[in-house]
């Protein structure tokens, strides 16, 4: 009888006390049995190290705990890919959790397809656990997903590391890139470059909380790294077998380096970083060839995606590609 597949789940730790007990109890009690979950420390100064002692010690045969100088959030998870022994690899953010089923239904989903990358979705809850938005990743098409015939799933996609099962060969050659912000913009596109076949479940596996002391709520110039992630896989794919996909590649700029982008942008207090960072993306959108038609009539999912968004939303992209930049600070 063949032994089943290991999965290696990652969970970078920083300062996280008040939640990691949640989002290690989801793990620990999975219902698929053949898990290590590698728990790295990057050099929290709070209560959270104690909580990863406390559960190595109840939990052995299932607890890896490791602690590390600071690095930020690549280095803990690069630290984790290097010292997982799994053949597949999830990441779990540690102030977030997961069902019970996640692990072993995904599982179930890449040996049945023989995908490489499989996806669930993903629930925002707030602190008092009430859900407050249903993230659907890909909707109206099948469980198994070739990608040559589907491609347009890489420019409609969201890049979040979180709500995927890898299998381990991908990051053979790949880590997170260190030192900055959007890192999951910048390598798990490259990650499905890599691919022949997706697979989902419309489950909504993944709790993703929004935490009112959340860090993405300061918006500052790291935004640019947005654009810059954008511009490494954008390297990647023309070397990639995917690379005269040209339109996919044109909307993966679009709603990453464009919607995406903006997204960040809307929340940026300072005056002068707004103006840079819109300055920055003036340059990203000519250097591209990438027009307000091309904005306007770009479709995720076969939905047009600017009428299909929050009144508020679509007026603050609208007024920005009409260049009313000023009546958008004045409105903010």
């Amino acid at each position: 009888m063949s032994v089943p597949s290991k999965i290696s789940i990652i969970v970078p730790v920083y300062n996280v006390e008040n939640y990691l007990a949640k989002c290690l109890d989801s793990l620990v009690n999975q219902t698929y049995q053949n898990i290590e979950i590698l728990v790295v420390n990057d050099g929290s100064k709070d209560g959270s190290e104690r909580i990863i002692q406390d559960y190595a010690r109840i939990f052995p045969e299932k607890i890896k705990a490791f602690n590390k100088e600071n690095g930020g959030l690549s280095d803990a998870r690069n630290f984790g890919i290097d010292h997982a022994t799994g053949d597949y690899l999830g990441f779990v953010d540690s102030d977030d959790f997961v069902t019970e089923t996640m692990f072993e239904e995904m599982i179930d989903l890449a040996e049945k397809h023989h995908a490489e990358i499989v996806i669930c979705n993903i629930q925002k809850v707030n602190e008092h656990g009430n859900l407050t938005q249903k993230l659907t990743q890909i909707p109206n098409m099948p469980e198994k997903i070739d990608l040559e015939e589907n491609f347009s799933v890489f420019s409609d996609l969201s890049y979040f590391a979180c709500n995927k099962l890898f299998k381990k060969e991908l990051f053979k050659k790949k880590r997170f890139k260190k030192g900055v912000h959007f890192e999951d913009i910048q390598l798990i596109p490259q990650l499905l470059l890599e691919c022949k076949t997706l697979a989902q479940t419309q489950n909504f596996h993944y709790q993703y909380l929004e935490r009112t002391d959340s860090i993405s709520k300061s918006h500052t110039e790291k935004g640019l790294d947005i654009l810059k992630a954008v511009e490494d896989v954008e390297i990647y794919f023309k070397s990639s077998s995917y690379s005269e996909k040209l339109k996919e590649l044109k909307n993966f700029q679009i709603l990453e380096g464009v919607y995406t982008f903006l997204a960040y942008l809307a929340f940026v207090k300072d005056d002068d970083i707004f103006y840079k960072m819109s300055r920055n993306l003036d340059v990203f959108m000519k250097e591209r060839n990438i027009n307000f038609k091309d904005i306007l009539i770009y479709s995720r999912f076969g939905k047009n995606y600017i009428l299909s968004l929050p009144l508020k939303k679509k007026i603050f992209y609208l007024l920005y590609f009409a260049r009313q930049k000023k009546l958008i600070r004045k409105l903010m």
